[in-house]
């Protein structure tokens, strides 16, 4: 199926990948640390003993795919880089309840001290994991992908979307500035092919995508060349009309744009839309509604074997 290029290399890029920007680990921490410590650090870390040592486990206390190991990680390093952090289990792997995660080791104090922050960014990151598992195990055998959207936790985003690619999923574009995507309120005033023309001479390469609410609508975004679509709200038998649609336009054209299908779509019904044979489904409730796998910190180590 022809796609833009930049489409097809964001897409590329995403294959194998569940690690998340370094940089955006370093700095997610900082700023969970500077909210948990400000201003005075841990008082009741004070209280106990300098020599006291710390060598615990990391351990899973429900179902879910793991996600999140380099924040927690960074948040054991940042507050002491003696804390030997081992990781038994990698992102994107199945756990289950009791499963040892990681083996932590150091200064008592400063183990504490990071514990809450890193036991959230587990939590949270493995929730997502998890969450988007449950979509794509859904999914299976469909050939259809599921998409995570825009519908992050302010400032987590890139972490976010490294936990979807951990849970099997795959990222929608990365923010305003990746791609053109025209929505209905974009379209206030002009046309779809219109759209599509000025993007087209605005940004050269880039690739357009076009949001359609109607069968209608998915016609004037085919004629016009749009490199994608999103069929917004529909019932599976209006998603399975367009799509039709689309592969009769790319019989008589040869090229063919990638279709989305979202809005209302519940873990519940994805199966019927995944079957219409679009290419990604996407849901913001991969990210927005992912609750927390519980994640804990033993002390003292537990007598399991790691690895």
């Amino acid at each position: 199926m022809p796609i833009s290029k930049e489409l097809a290399a964001h897409l590329a890029l995403q294959e194998g990948s569940v690690e998340p920007l370094a940089d955006a680990v370093v700095d997610a921490v900082v700023m969970a640390l500077h909210e948990d410590l400000t201003p005075e650090g841990d008082l009741t870390a004070a209280l106990v003993p300098a020599d006291a040592l710390a060598d615990g486990v990391l351990v899973s206390r429900s179902t879910g795919v793991l996600a999140g190991t380099a924040c927690a990680t960074e948040t054991f390093h940042q507050v002491d880089t003696s804390i030997e952090v081992t990781w038994c289990r990698n992102d994107g792997d199945r756990v289950g309840p009791d499963d040892v995660l990681a083996t932590v080791r150091g200064p008592l104090a400063s183990v504490l001290t990071a514990e809450r922050t890193a036991l959230n960014f587990l939590g949270r990151l493995s929730g997502v994991a998890t969450t988007t598992a449950r979509w794509v195990d859904t999914m299976a055998g469909t050939g259809a992908r599921v998409w995570d959207t825009r519908k992050t936790t302010p400032g987590l985003r890139a972490l976010e979307r490294a936990a979807v690619r951990a849970g099997g999923g795959w990222n929608h574009r990365t923010n305003l500035s990746h791609w053109i995507m025209v929505k209905d309120n974009h379209l206030t005033g002009t046309s779809v092919a219109d759209a599509v023309a000025a993007s087209r001479s605005l940004w050269p390469g880039r690739t357009v995508h076009v949001e359609c609410e109607t069968l209608d609508q998915v016609h004037q975004s085919l004629e016009a060349g749009a490199d994608a679509l999103l069929l917004d709200n529909m019932t599976p038998a209006q998603v399975r009309a367009c799509v039709d649609e689309v592969r009769a336009h790319a019989a008589r054209h040869g090229v063919r744009p990638l279709v989305e299908a979202s809005g209302g779509i519940t873990l519940a019904v994805v199966a019927e839309y995944a079957a219409t044979g679009v290419d990604y489904i996407s849901s913001g409730a991969l990210t927005n509604a992912a609750p927390a796998l519980d994640v804990g910190l033993d002390l003292p180590k537990a007598e399991i074997p790691c690895c």
